[in-house]
């Protein structure tokens, strides 16, 4: 049985660059920690730090060190806070906090404990939030760690295979290499495959149910050339908010300069409200290479459209 996590001391400073002070309570609201220098319109908002991080650094600098010396609003115990990702949640009584950063850069000799020490824990096992409901947080509230789970479906366009004449081997291979992405960035994850003939009417209500289910990513595969019943990015396309026009454009050109038929894909790419939209072709071959080039910019694009401050 885990154990429970807490928090062990709030603390404000009231000018930037000073050590923060323990105080009986906080007040969160849409900008932050009120009273607090580092509150503002912004996605690091709330400071946090685990206390495990604070007695390793204690042990390894030879003296005590108090809560809030590292500028931290909340000081917790039972979580590594260092081990958590961004768009994770903590729920602390009436509040919710929404990880934004993992980190930062080390101010250096604008840095108390940094200036005392010659180094600082902060840089690397601090944690930033953003304030998604407001309220009142004091030592000893119990904190409710949520990962982000990161929805995923993929269409497979397909009248043969729907019909059984051949097994869909496509999805399958895009599922292998994003739980191989999701494995690698340590991010919890849940994929939903659909097979479908080449109709525009069931994408369309496939589409429409991610749309409002706030699906993250959507991955067809198939019906991407110039065939009749090839419809995928014509139905798409009217669904996308914004075109993201760059990884299709240097697919069909790393590809296309190798074998020429790779140019005739019309795949595309976009956002749906904050849905990443992906249209593949239909053979594996082709999965493989398209999603070589595209996970590396999943991570960024997630971050991106949640407005967090990955550069």
């Amino acid at each position: 049985m885990s154990s429970p996590i807490t928090v062990v001391s709030v603390n404000i400073s009231e000018k930037k660059g000073t050590i923060k002070v323990p105080v009986p309570k906080i007040d969160l609201n849409e900008l932050g920690v009120a009273g607090d220098a580092h509150a503002g319109d912004w996605h690091r908002q709330v400071s946090l730090l685990a206390d495990e991080s604070v007695q390793r650094f204690t042990h390894a600098a030879g003296r005590k060190i108090n809560y809030g010396e590292f500028a931290e609003n909340i000081t917790t115990k039972g979580l590594e806070l260092v081990n958590t990702h961004p768009l994770d949640r903590l729920s602390i009584g009436n509040v919710e906090l929404e990880i934004t950063q993992i980190g930062k850069e080390c101010h250096g000799t604008s840095c108390a404990i940094f200036k005392e020490v010659g180094n600082c824990v902060m840089p690397k096992e601090g944690i930033f939030a953003r304030v998604l409901k407001n309220g009142i947080v004091k030592a000893g509230d119990a904190v409710i760690y949520s990962p982000r789970v990161y929805n995923v479906l993929i269409i497979t366009l397909s009248d043969r295979a729907s019909r059984g004449e051949y097994s869909d081997r496509s999805s399958p291979k895009i599922e292998q290499m994003l739980s191989g992405f999701f494995e690698t960035e340590g991010w919890k994850f849940a994929i939903d495959r659909k097979l479908i003939p080449d109709d525009a009417e069931l994408l369309k209500k496939l589409l429409e149910e991610a749309r409002k289910d706030q699906v993250d990513i959507v991955i067809t595969t198939g019906g991407t050339g110039i065939g009749p019943r090839d419809i995928t990015p014509d139905v798409v396309k009217a669904f996308l908010d914004k075109e993201i026009p760059g990884i299709m454009e240097l697919i069909r050109f790393k590809y296309g300069s190798l074998k020429p038929n790779a140019l005739l894909s019309r795949a595309i790419a976009g956002v749906m409200r904050s849905t990443l939209v992906y249209t593949l072709p239909g053979s594996v071959k082709a999965v493989e290479e398209y999603m070589t080039e595209i996970t590396p910019t999943l991570r960024h694009s997630i971050y991106m459209l949640h407005n967090l401050d990955a550069h």
